[in-house]
């Protein structure tokens, strides 16, 4: 089977049914006005946007990215760069555009109708995420048209490059980041409460995460346009507004029953899709080169020692299944996640990386040790123990004053923080090369040599839509990292 089936997003998407008709064909879903509020529709979007970065792309991408590998099914062609438009249809269409993206933007529709500048504000930052997020895996995708149903049934394609950047007729991805924080500032009829999943209505922390947002765009784009990315790291910096402690993170939870967990923890402990993967030899490897404390936590041991294959390995699997080592309950909450989008550490490494290329004003090092800690202190370790790994391994957590050395350690150790995110990990390794990652055994798909660069369109989306182009491949990057 080339993609797991939704499982169903628990609690939140009771509150509204998304539809389930042709790809945008979303005028006859109960989303309306009269049936919704945005109090209801706000946890479908979040659970929505958190499910499809945790879902089908995070098992795709964690896999090609050598965290997991594939055992059966759909990771095991994923392994080997096996992946075609057959692959993530329902990310595309019912955890995306007829998910998150509607929802989001029902609840901005009816939020500036009775004035509910909050939820508006909420909207527009979860928006940008969600198209952030469909851009970077396919590259051009429909936006200006994407929402109009029946309206418009086949919709342009904007350019990635629009998308990010803007044009006298796009909203640029940064645009309405900030328009969502200047929503939040902005007096609201209604505020937010128990049903924001992320943050229970905290704008303070909706704020700091928009900020966040902006900064972790302006890194994805930071190659390709490295003076625009410098203006927006120093506008949000000047803003002062930032994530700057693990308790600010964007984080979305997911339920404690089985239909309502994450998608990682199910596909990793419950469903039938749990014999596909194993965590990849070359991971536990790193992080014991590493002596990285982390890994216990990041990775199961069932019988006291790491059970892993290589990425790509054809033989017999371990076992008995029981054996493997999979993702820890840091990973996967124990069904609640929680689903880890925007982040301190992330913000911390981000800043490490722009002194280091962009000359950005600070201490590279200061940032890359704050991202370190910052991670660390995540996954439970006390602060005895990060120092007493910092005064062991002083070389590891200590950038050298060679650009291209310190940028291979920056992204490494965040690719290390992001375990359990592996859309992030993908995204970072396709921008920088980092971390060094040997092939694949046995890899085929349309290039051996090359790691996916990007998700092919979905076959039925090309079928049904002249603006769709076709043949574009795997190895094909995307316009950021051209």
């Amino acid at each position: 089977m080339k993609a797991i089936n939704n499982i169903l997003l628990g609690a939140a998407f009771a509150f509204v049914t998304t539809s389930c008709g042709e790809f945008l064909d979303v005028n006859d879903n109960p989303n309306n006005p009269e049936s919704v509020t945005p109090e209801l529709l706000l946890p479908t979007g979040l659970a929505g946007a958190a499910f499809a970065n945790n879902n089908e792309l995070n098992r795709f991408a964690s896999t090609v990215i050598s965290v997991t590998a594939g055992a059966g099914g759909s990771p095991a062609s994923y392994d080997i760069y096996d992946i075609d438009g057959d692959d993530f249809g329902n990310q595309w269409r019912f955890e995306l555009y007829s998910g998150a993206l509607i929802a989001m933007d029902e609840m901005i529709r009816v939020s500036d109708e009775i004035g509910a500048s909050a939820y508006s504000g909420i909207g527009k930052i979860m928006m940008a995420y969600s198209y952030a997020l469909a851009t970077d895996t396919w590259g051009d995708v429909p936006y200006t048209e994407a929402l109009a149903g029946l309206e418009n049934t086949q919709p342009a394609l904007d350019t990635q490059e629009d998308i990010y950047k803007g044009t006298d007729q796009v909203q640029s991805l940064f645009d309405l980041v900030r328009e969502g924080i200047s929503d939040l500032g902005e007096e609201s009829s209604i505020a937010p409460g128990q049903e924001d999943i992320a943050y229970g209505g905290d704008l303070d922390k909706w704020r700091k995460a928009g900020y966040t947002l902006m900064l972790k765009m302006a890194n994805t784009i930071s190659y390709r346009e490295p003076a625009l990315a410098t203006e927006i790291i120093n506008e949000v910096l000047d803003a002062n507004d930032l994530i700057m402690n693990n308790d600010d993170d964007l984080n979305v939870r997911f339920g404690t029953a089985q239909g309502s967990y994450a998608p990682i923890h199910e596909w990793t402990n419950v469903s039938t899709f749990a014999a596909d993967l194993i965590i990849s030899t070359r991971f536990v490897n790193l992080l014991n080169s590493k002596n990285d404390p982390r890994l216990p936590i990041f990775v199961t041991a069932p019988t006291g020692s790491y059970v892993t294959i290589d990425n790509g390995f054809a033989g017999q699997r371990p076992l008995p299944q029981t054996s493997w080592s999979r993702f820890n309950n840091y990973v996967t909450g124990g069904g609640v996640g929680p689903v880890r989008l925007v982040t301190n550490f992330q913000r911390a490494f981000i800043l490490a990386e722009s002194v280091v290329r962009l000359g950005i004003a600070g201490d590279a090092n200061e940032y890359y040790q704050e991202g370190i800690r910052a991670s660390m202190a995540l996954a439970g370790l006390t602060t005895a123990q990060v120092d007493a790994y910092f005064a062991a391994n002083a070389d590891e957590v200590t950038l050298t004053g060679d650009a291209e050395a310190d940028l291979e350690k920056i992204i490494t150790q965040k690719y290390i923080a992001w375990t359990g995110n592996g859309v992030e990990q993908w995204t970072d390794w396709r921008r920088t090369g980092y971390p060094t990652l040997a092939p694949h055994q046995n890899a085929g798909g349309v290039d051996p040599n090359q790691r996916p660069l990007r998700a092919q369109y979905i076959s039925q989306e090309v079928n049904r839509n002249p603006n769709f182009p076709n043949n574009i491949f795997s190895n094909v990057p995307v316009w950021w990292n051209e």
